[in-house]
């Protein structure tokens, strides 16, 4: 299996299909390298299709103290690999500009919110001791039916069923370290609004409409970053490449494609005037 090693010594296992400009693909919390099946089979056809597993998903390594879990490693890991998903996408593009061409960010800001940010690392924390003691096993069974994740069971429950049977194989030990390094500790996107505000890189935001966790943010994403733009999909919570594969992968292929033939600028100053109708009083 090829691996890549990080700078701290942690192997990671990487996955490519296809040839062409490299499409790096960052898996969730609660998905591995595998989740991204439907996208690689699509895009493999025309690009480089890498995936990858981070750290303290099998096959890659599980360092067992915390300590070796952070959004800035998760951050390095991609770039040495070749967000979490969104997130390490995201903060790609502002630590290294230079290595993206492109960004799509999906499902992100859970937690980012200064009045949820509290909530969120409580939660979060609870599920990571509840990985410690009660196994992968039994988090999958209330995991897999949150908020944001019954719309996958609704329209497909096959790909529902292997997402939640894939969740109960993680290693207890990396997800609780993920939990409590990655997800509780990152800062808030909020507080990084003028760095956004600087980005020149092509970025495309998605969201599901029933995706709580991730509206507000993505529309704070849109207006801040000056190369975004924003596509939010009907009747769907966070798993959008799975719910909504066909529609995700138009979307990326579009914006890809746009990106590929010079055609993705800043947006145009007029449309951020501050005037609501264009007429000044």
């Amino acid at each position: 299996m090829p691996r890549a090693t990080a700078s701290d010594g942690v192997r990671l296992h990487w996955e490519e299909s296809g040839s062409g400009t490299p499409i790096l693909f960052v898996h969730e919390f609660a998905g591995d390298h595998g989740s991204w099946a439907p996208q690689v089979r699509h895009f493999a056809k025309s690009h480089r299709c890498i995936t990858y597993a981070a750290r303290g998903y099998p096959p890659s390594d599980v360092p067992g103290e915390v300590t070796s879990y952070s959004q800035a490693t998760a951050v390095e890991d991609a770039v040495v690999g070749l967000s979490m998903g969104g997130f390490a996408t995201l903060h790609l593009v502002l630590t290294h500009p230079e290595r993206v061409l492109s960004a799509v960010i999906g499902g992100v800001g859970y937690g980012a919110q200064p009045e949820r940010q509290e909530q969120f690392r409580k939660e979060s924390n609870a599920i990571a001791e509840a990985f410690e003691s009660q196994g992968s096993a039994a988090v999958a069974e209330s995991y897999a039916v949150g908020p944001a994740r019954v719309q996958l069971q609704n329209k497909n429950p096959e790909a529902w069923s292997e997402f939640k049977k894939a969740l109960a194989q993680h290693d207890a030990t990396g997800a609780a370290n993920t939990m409590r390094g990655v997800q509780a500790s990152r800062p808030s996107l909020y507080e990084m609004q003028e760095r956004l505000r600087a980005v020149r890189t092509p970025v495309l935001i998605l969201a599901g409409d029933e995706d709580e966790g991730s509206l507000e943010p993505s529309l704070m994403l849109k207006r801040a970053i000056p190369t975004s733009a924003l596509a939010i999909l009907p009747r769907t919570g966070h798993t959008l490449n799975l719910e909504e594969p066909d529609l995700f992968n138009a979307m990326v292929e579009r914006f890809v494609t746009a990106v590929e033939n010079g055609g993705w600028g800043v947006r145009d100053p007029r449309a951020t005037a501050g005037s609501i109708t264009g007429v000044r009083t």
